[in-house]
This record gives structure tokens, sequence and C-alpha cells, in this order.
């Protein structure tokens, strides 16, 4: 084991987890991921020495896959410094298949409040934090996205639920992304003008940018801050449209 503070990052193989975990090896932690996408997460895995990055594939809708996880990690690391409960799945279907409801709920807001509670006795011991990666999908819709959206407005009433619970070792913050640009770089070249410009920023999010907040959370100069929700949308929550 080495001396370095290790942070657990549950879809971390691709799009804001995948930056994340660059960005927090980059800035000296130890990182461990958990992702249902194997091939993504051997990819990620080549980025970084077995000596501080822990790989494992799995489905964290199954408590199993959480606990033989979190196992795992304390196993190769000893602790658990920070978690960043960012993995999460949707459904565009409006319709009564409650098996897809209970999916996106149990990725999007069990497994984080299980992750939570079970990381709970590593993190007081650090004075550690919770980071949920929520979605402005909490504060306002299109249609049909009941389940997802339902998934992270809990998350937000979770975040300050344990923030309260668990204080004052461990502070608990969520960040809502509005729209990141988590695809394929050649993708990015199909944004439009228009994509970007609706943006009071002018261009449309980036996974550096949730990542970069992800950062400041979890370090000591945000030692006075929990509870709390950081909305990351280019402004598009604070923007008036009127048809």
């Amino acid at each position: 084991m080495n001396n370095k503070k290790t942070v657990i990052i549950t879809g971390g193989a691709n799009g804001i987890g995948k930056e994340t975990a660059f960005l927090l090896h980059k800035n000296n932690y130890n990182i461990s991921v958990v992702d249902i996408d194997k091939k993504a997460g051997s990819a990620l895995a080549s980025g970084f020495s077995s000596e501080d990055f822990l790989f494992m594939t799995g489905n964290i809708s199954d408590i199993n896959t959480l606990d033989e996880f979190l196992k795992k990690t304390i196993n190769k690391f000893g602790g658990v410094y920070a978690l960043v409960n960012n993995a999460a799945v949707s459904t565009p279907e409006f319709n009564d298949d409650l098996a897809k409801w209970e999916k996106v709920m149990a990725v999007n807001l069990r497994a984080p409040f299980y992750l939570s509670k079970k990381c709970a006795p590593y993190l007081k011991k650090q004075r550690g934090a919770i980071v949920n990666i929520a979605s402005t999908r909490a504060l306002m819709s299109q249609a049909n996205t009941e389940a997802y959206s339902a998934s992270k407005g809990g998350l937000l009433s979770l975040t300050h639920s344990l923030a309260a619970s668990l204080s004052p070792e461990i502070r608990v913050n969520a960040i809502s992304p509005g729209w990141i640009h988590t695809g394929p770089e050649e993708y990015s070249e199909k944004l439009s003008e228009e994509d970007h410009s609706q943006h009071l920023t002018g261009r449309v999010g980036r996974p550096s940018d949730i990542a970069e907040m992800v950062s400041y959370l979890i370090s000591s100069k945000a030692e006075f801050i929990t509870g709390q929700n950081f909305i990351i949308d280019g402004g598009m929550t604070r923007k008036m449209i009127y048809c």
C-alpha cells in the first residue's frame, strides 16, 4: 500500500467519470473504478500504473457487486478518502414498465446510498468527502425522462440528508451538470454553432468542467462546504426563453 489518499469513482470508464479519474490521479490520488463497460475499463487501466489504480467490471445495481468492489478497494489501498457517485443509466420510455424504472433507481439512487453507507466508516477516519453527480434534469425536464429525473431529484435529497447524518467528519455535496459533451471526439465536430451559442458561456460543457469541481469539492479548500448542489450548465437554468 502507498501513502496516497484513495478515491472511488463509479462509472469511471467513460465521460465525466473517466476525466475525473485522470484529473484526480494527476493530483496524486489512488483511483478505484467500477464500471459495467469492461472494454472501456481495460482501456482506462492502460493509462495508469497498477500500484495506484484498481478497475473492476461490474453492474452496481447488484449489491453483491458493490460489496466486492469495496472489499477489493480496501484490500488494495487500505482505506477510502472520497467517493464519487457518478454512474447512471436512463430510459427514454414513458410507460408502465416498472422493471425499467427499478433498474434506473437501482443504479442512480440505491447504489449511491448503499455505497455511501458502506464507505462511511473509512471516510470518517480520513475526514473525507462524497460527491454525487446529479443532473439539471432534477430541476427541469424534457418529456419522457420520468425515471432519470426522479432518480436525480432523489440524489439531491440524499445529498443533504447524508450531509446531516455524516457530519462533521464527512462532507457530502452534489454537482448537477447540464449539457456535457461526453461522446467521441469526432462527434464534437457535429455540434452546431446554435448548440454552443444557446449557452450563456458560449459553448457546450466538457467533462473537465465537472472533474475540476469534483477535485475542488474533495479537497481541503472546500472544508466549509457540505450539503450543497452545484449547477454547472453554462447558465442554461438561468436563461429565460420565450417562444
